[in-house]
């Protein structure tokens, strides 16, 4: 059975690439007694990307700094950092492994392994190619985003308080939304 070509994005650079984290993010979305939406991010994190010739094996290595959680709210964040949480004292560290890249038809499909608290489970994200090109200081830069959706409860990440008429404080489903300004380094 022949092995499926990915298509290559328009410009497509080979090579190791260093995150720009001025340029970067890697945020979530969840929800908040299930009215709204709440919004955070991680300040702290960093990651290797390797673009390969063929594009099938292109890898990613990632990990967060998860005491550099934040939503804007102090206290919040410093409950969700507890043991009833994230538990930051025993793990604090998330990270993610990527197992292949894939395109599903409409568009890429990064397949990996998520670890947090300790667990390790497939997650896949949709990824984005923004492009590549040249940069002001006569490098190369390449952008993506990425996004996917995890269950926090099959983390271990099961805080959570039920109001009356059964309304959680925080939903069990957590948004992933990842942008990546990368530096090629060496090609």
């Amino acid at each position: 059975m022949p092995v499926e070509s990915l298509p290559t994005p328009p410009g497509y650079v080979s090579g190791a690439w260093a995150i720009d984290p001025v340029h970067s993010s890697v945020g979530f979305i969840v929800r908040h007694l299930m009215v709204s939406k709440l919004r955070g991010q991680f300040g702290s994190f960093s990651a290797t990307l390797t673009t390969a010739e063929d594009i099938r094996d292109c890898a990613v290595t990632a990990e967060v700094d998860l005491a550099s959680f934040d939503t804007g709210h102090e206290f919040r964040d410093h409950h969700i950092r507890s043991a009833e949480f994230l538990e930051i004292d025993r793990h604090p560290t998330m990270t993610y492994r990527s197992t292949g890249l894939r395109f599903d038809g409409t568009g890429y499909v990064l397949d990996g392994e998520l670890t947090l608290k300790g667990v390790t489970l497939p997650v896949s994200l949709s990824l984005e190619v923004n492009g590549f090109g040249p940069d002001a200081h006569a490098g190369t830069r390449a952008g993506f985003s990425a996004t996917g959706e995890i269950n926090r409860y099959e983390f271990g990440v099961s805080g959570n308080k039920m109001l009356d008429g059964g309304v959680v404080m925080i939903g069990e489903k957590v948004q992933i939304q990842i942008e990546i300004e990368a530096v090629l380094q060496a090609g």
